[in-house]
């Protein structure tokens, strides 16, 4: 099984994207999903940002307030890190363990939701293809301020804060420009679905691993054999 990197800027429509290739029963691993999950009221991740940023950004029910802790770590590069060391590993973990299940499976591929694969860089080892979803700036704007609710001003200094989309593109192997029609999109998913079934790597893959699976359990069974051999009878 190999790994597609999902990535773009924000409000450019990757959740289109990644619903059309559920539609066409490849799983998807959402970071943002698992990143929710992760610190639900009584999570480890959950204990250690109270601890870390106090009360202030939980809501009374105990739910952790998103927005009002985005608002406090946007403009604070330190602030930033110590959330992302408390939350990143739990996430990656989650993701893996995911990834294991849908290997179990049979999946020749999976897709990996990451809005800041390159902007971390944590998972591009991982990966085999790199998706990237595109589109105009001011529709990205645009799209943004509904979505969120965010003044003109805010919202583009939350799309600035990103890397930008042409050099994302750059980086990848596949674009998706999602300024045009749902059509225009799904049009687009859908060669790129057919482009990576026909991908041969998973193969490759499969086979490496046998290969590994064969000399481990050789190994174990040259190590028992050894183990058993009766010892020689003393000289008397």
């Amino acid at each position: 099984m190999f790994i597609v990197g999902l990535t773009g800027g924000i409000a450019t429509g990757k959740s289109t994207v990644a619903a059309i290739f559920r539609e066409y029963n490849i799983p998807v691993i959402d970071a943002d999903q698992i990143a929710r999950k992760v610190v639900e009221p009584g999570r480890r991740a959950w204990h250690k940002i109270r601890k870390e940023f106090g009360p202030e950004v939980f809501y009374e029910s105990g739910q952790l307030d998103r927005t009002k802790l985005g608002d406090l770590i946007f403009n604070d590069v330190e602030l930033r890190k110590k959330l992302n060391a408390i939350t990143h590993p739990d996430i990656y973990r989650e993701m893996c363990w995911e990834a294991l299940k849908c290997l179990l499976r049979g999946y020749p591929f999976i897709v990996m939701d990451l809005p800041l694969l390159f902007e971390t860089g944590h998972m591009l080892n991982y990966l085999h293809k790199i998706i990237v979803v595109t589109c105009e700036e001011d529709l990205q704007l645009q799209r943004l301020m509904e979505r969120s609710g965010f003044t003109e001003a805010k919202a583009k200094l939350r799309i600035e804060a990103q890397m930008s989309l042409d050099k994302k593109a750059e980086m990848s192997n596949f674009v998706i420009e999602n300024s045009g029609s749902d059509r225009d999109t799904r049009e687009q998913v859908i060669k790129i679905i057919n482009v990576l079934k026909c991908s041969k790597h998973h193969w490759k893959l499969r086979f490496i691993a046998g290969i590994c699976c064969t000399m481990f359990l050789a190994g174990a069974y040259w190590i028992k054999t050894k183990s058993n051999k009766p010892l020689p009878l003393a000289v008397l």
